[in-house]
């Protein structure tokens, strides 16, 4: 196989996992590691990929890029709204307290939420500093809507800075749902911007319960900066089962994995 090939063929495979490891490409094409780097040090130059400890990912991948909101919103979609229907089941009866972060997927659940809301006994204490999340939570009368303000970031539409850390670190609420951009077994939770990683560290300390809302591509994923380690969470709710590493390290923290 000329070396043109066996590169698109690596860049194919790039797009479709999101990443490749030097020994399984080693063993694909029959070649050495020596040469596998050679090509991906190549795809990189070419802006195809992004080389990383032991293989490369997309180029997209890098750990401060971060899309827009009207971006996420139309990626996963479908395994979204399953994890945001999960997530329900996960919620406490009864009087509660609920810490929704920023995120699309939390969104879905603040839409869910909402739409549920006269089916629910008991009052329910949404707090939240995502502006999405706080629209659609207060479409239910039924709620009791508490804003956490501050800064807001236009990226995000959610609101950052010492307030809104300080505002969290002074409350415990009974349960917290979280999104992330990356989830990885030596990494823990991770997000690619400093001020949003701090305003979600504040709420997984506060939380007497912690629920991950993380669809499947962002397995394995590492962004720039660490809000939460694995044993901080307490149950992840996904739409596919983890593997290898991620699958083990989740298993000896002690999270629950909920598949929706």
């Amino acid at each position: 196989m000329f070396a043109e090939e066996r590169h698109q063929l690596i860049a194919a495979l790039v797009a479709e996992h999101g990443k490749v490891t030097v020994a399984d490409l080693a063993a694909r094409f029959s070649i050495t590691r020596e040469t596998v780097r050679r090509d991906l040090a190549q795809l990189e130059r070419t802006g195809t990929l992004r080389r990383v400890h032991g293989g490369a990912v997309a180029s997209t991948s890098a750990s401060t890029t971060e899309q827009s909101h009207v971006t996420r919103t139309t990626l996963h979609a479908d395994a979204k709204q399953r994890i945001a229907d999960a997530a329900l089941d996960v919620l406490p009866s009864g009087d509660v307290s609920v810490v929704l972060d920023a995120g699309t997927t939390t969104e879905l659940f603040a839409s869910a939420l909402a739409h549920t809301a006269s089916n629910r006994a008991g009052e329910l204490l949404a707090i939240t500093h995502a502006l999405p999340v706080a629209a659609r939570l207060g479409a239910a009368e039924e709620f009791q809507l508490e804003i956490v303000g501050g800064r807001v970031r236009g990226l995000t539409s959610a609101a950052i800075g010492p307030r809104v850390v300080e505002h969290y670190a002074a409350l415990r609420p009974d349960i917290a749902f979280v999104g992330t951009n990356g989830l990885s077994a030596g990494f823990g939770l991770s997000t690619p911007d400093d001020l949003e990683a701090a305003v979600k560290t504040a709420i997984v300390d506060s939380a007497r319960r912690v629920v991950v809302l993380a669809d499947s591509s962002k397995f394995g994923a590492e962004a720039l900066v660490r809000f939460a380690a694995l044993d901080a969470v307490d149950t992840v709710i996904t739409d596919a089962a983890p593997g290898g590493e991620l699958a083990t390290a989740l298993e000896a923290a002690e999270v629950e994995v909920v598949l929706a």
